[in-house]
């Protein structure tokens, strides 16, 4: 039985940990804080991020990274991008294949999640990234992912270590156009979600949205990926799941937003990371240098640092030049 070790138990990396195990591997699930651990552990579920829902025996929650990476075949870091360097230069050294699980981009760097291992942890590595609410995937409702890397042979050990009758998984070579999807889908969902609070109508979501994906694939083709996969389940697929409702996190924080609330109060009030606060200036920031116009998202990026506001960020985007789509 193959090894996974799972790094990071919060909602997605215990569902990621429960879908390996169904999958068939050997699982151990790293939480940092070991009174996060014992209390898991205590518990038999985890009460914190996905409440009411049992922790199979056979599953190894451990605070011991040695412990956790010792024999695995492959390492899930699920890591949210912005904690990502501080949580890997405190990690034992591993040879391991790495799957990275986080969508974003750093903000003191502007990097991608790949570009931050490789500077630190160079090695087999790829992400895997797609539609998927952890609560669903904890419970084993049906769902589709990618593996995407340029390595052939992981893309092969990850299908074959996760995917299951539930758990459809793909395999794609264009790391960078996933990692683009993942990253500014969570800040066009932002944009979603005010436009939805704020009482503006579907109509103007499905044009933010359907905009939005341009944005997303012009900087997917400039930095280096494929246009295709955009359009993918990284890319369309994730974008569409994340501006439905408020299950997302980025969604709901748009929709407070959009209806007047603040944005440090929104934040105050959560347990999970929203990955599009920090993200939306930095995506913004890393298309400007690849020479590439970003409207919606750099609207924002300027919503967020509150130097616009929403009903003018609105006449500004309706008022662009008109030109052919």
């Amino acid at each position: 039985m193959a090894r996974v070790a799972v790094l990071g138990a919060g909602a997605w990396g215990t569902a990621l940990a429960l879908q390996a195990l169904r999958a068939g591997a050997d699982v151990a699930l790293w939480a940092r804080d070991p009174g996060r651990a014992a209390a898991m552990v205590a518990a038999g579920e985890n009460t914190r991020y996905l409440p009411g829902l049992p922790l199979p025996p056979a599953l190894r929650v451990t605070a011991d990274p040695l412990a956790a990476l010792e024999g695995a075949a492959l390492i899930l870091l699920v890591v949210p991008v912005q904690g990502l360097r501080g949580v890997l230069s405190m990690l034992p050294d591993f040879a391991a294949p790495v799957l990275l699980c986080a969508k974003g981009v750093e903000a003191a760097s502007g990097k991608f999640p790949l570009e931050i291992l490789a500077a630190l942890r160079p090695g087999a590595a790829g992400i895997l990234t797609g539609p998927n609410f952890a609560a669903e995937v904890a419970r084993g409702l049906p769902a589709a992912a990618v593996i995407a890397s340029a390595d052939a042979g992981l893309r092969a050990t990850a299908l074959t270590l996760l995917a299951g009758p539930g758990f459809r998984l793909y395999g794609n070579d264009d790391a960078i156009g996933a990692q683009v999807g993942g990253a500014a889908k969570n800040v066009i969902a932002i944009a979603a979600g005010a436009v939805i609070g704020a009482g503006l109508g579907e109509n103007a979501r499905a044009a933010l949205v359907t905009r939005g994906l341009a944005e997303l694939s012009r900087l997917t083709v400039a930095l280096g990926g494929r246009a295709e996969t955009a359009a993918g389940l990284s890319g369309l697929g994730d974008l569409v799941l994340t501006t439905a409702g408020t299950a997302s996190r980025n969604m709901s924080l748009g929709m407070a937003l959009g209806r007047g609330q603040a944005l440090t109060e929104i934040l105050a009030g959560r347990a999970g990371v929203t990955e599009g606060v920090a993200t939306a200036p930095a995506l913004v920031a890393r298309a400007r240098a690849a020479g590439v116009e970003l409207p919606l998202c750099e609207a924002v990026a300027e919503l967020l640092q509150g130097s616009i506001s929403l009903p003018d960020a609105i006449s500004r985007l309706m008022a662009r030049p008109l030109r052919d789509e």
